[in-house]
């Protein structure tokens, strides 16, 4: 019996290719595990009105982790126009896959590490390393939304300047929710000797949701009084990190801030083929890259494949393989410090698999 029983779910498009890819090396690196297939994505929402069926939630609540490819989200009419004719006008009731798996398992981290590996073309600044602790459960993402303006809406100071018209999103954030994050980065800050953390914000306009995070922020930063907690709006910190990139290690903030913030740090590190995730919550987590299904690419095994291998190494440390992770690290590592194998992204001609093989390789 294998030591680890883990979802496999590949997803859309390219997500199929790079699995492939994460296979070489997990299977080269020895991890005693079982794979377990799950059925997830775009074909499934189509043909059943679900992305995310139950027996695929029901298979992951039978295994350690997960691991996940990648997946195509459409708007709307899309949505409406690919579904069986039986189910047609039913694309409001699209929800992303992963945002309910991230719920629905209470995978409050979003754990984005960006490390501009040496030797790397694509790299903005040598010597960035940031990990971004991005609030995974609420915010503008617990998709409470409305189409037209509810009557009873009308009530709150304010309103009354909104036409009827007007689509609503609420956002949600709780303290329970903030300090778990915050407390979240400063564990890592402390365990990974890091000199600070920097919480993002906008609450000298959002008042009410971000007044409880910068709340929940400063408590929580009260228990460890040797690292230093500073805070910056959202969009001075596109800018300063832009600027000074080498002045930022760890970044905590909230969901839909998280989601960009991160995706800039991504990229000054080579971009969503360099970017890696894990969904983390007290018993379980997801691991993933962070790109998109990419479908024109599907099938052709040319996309990068680093971010789904540096996402094994997350959950290689998240399992407690440390010297595997390691190992598998510093293969990456050695591989882009080399040069000699490049996708095209980087400015190379090799494939999904021979990036693969090269890290195998090195292992």
């Amino acid at each position: 019996m294998a030591k680890y029983k883990i979802a496999w779910l590949t997803g859309d498009g390219c997500g199929q290719d790079v699995m492939a890819a994460a296979r070489i090396v997990l299977e080269r690196i020895g991890l005693d595990a079982d794979y377990v297939p799950g059925d997830i994505g775009w074909e499934f929402w189509c043909n059943e009105g679900e992305a995310l069926p139950q027996r695929t939630i029901d298979l992951m609540k039978g295994t350690d982790c997960a691991f996940f490819g990648a997946i195509t989200s459409k708007g709307k009419d899309k949505a409406d126009k690919e579904l069986k004719p039986e189910l047609q006008g039913k694309g409001d009731n699209y929800r992303s896959p992963i945002v309910r798996m991230r719920q629905l398992l209470d995978l409050y981290i979003c754990l984005r590490p960006c490390k501009a590996y040496p030797g790397n073309p694509l790299n903005y600044k040598e010597g960035i390393d940031i990990v971004v602790f991005r609030e995974n459960t609420e915010g503008l993402y617990i998709g409470v939304e409305y189409p037209t303006v509810p009557e009873e809406f009308y009530a709150v100071k304010g309103m009354e300047k909104i036409p009827r018209n007007a689509a609503i999103s609420l956002r949600a954030i709780t303290p329970e929710s903030s300090e778990r994050i915050v407390r979240a980065a400063f564990e890592y800050a402390r365990k990974d000797k890091r000199p600070k953390v920097t919480a993002v914000h906008k609450a000298n306009v959002i008042r009410q949701t971000d007044g409880v995070f910068m709340e929940a922020a400063r408590k929580v930063a009260a228990e460890y009084p040797d690292i230093p907690l500073e805070d910056a709006n959202i969009d001075a910190m596109g800018m300063w990190l832009l600027k000074n990139p080498l002045n930022y290690g760890v970044i905590v903030t909230t969901n839909l801030f998280g989601d960009i913030i991160s995706d800039l740090c991504a990229q000054m590190v080579g971009g969503l083929g360099f970017g890696c995730s894990g969904n983390i919550g007290t018993s379980y987590a997801v691991f993933e890259p962070t790109h998109g299904s990419a479908p024109k690419y599907a099938g052709q095994y040319k996309v990068n494949p680093i971010a789904t291998i540096l996402a094994a190494k997350m959950m290689l440390d998240w399992l407690g393989e440390k010297d595997k992770a390691a190992r598998l690290e510093g293969a990456v590592a050695a591989v882009i410090a080399e040069g000699k194998v490049r996708t095209y992204d980087m400015g190379g001609s090799q494939g999904t698999l021979d990036m693969a093989n090269a890290i195998a390789a090195k292992l």
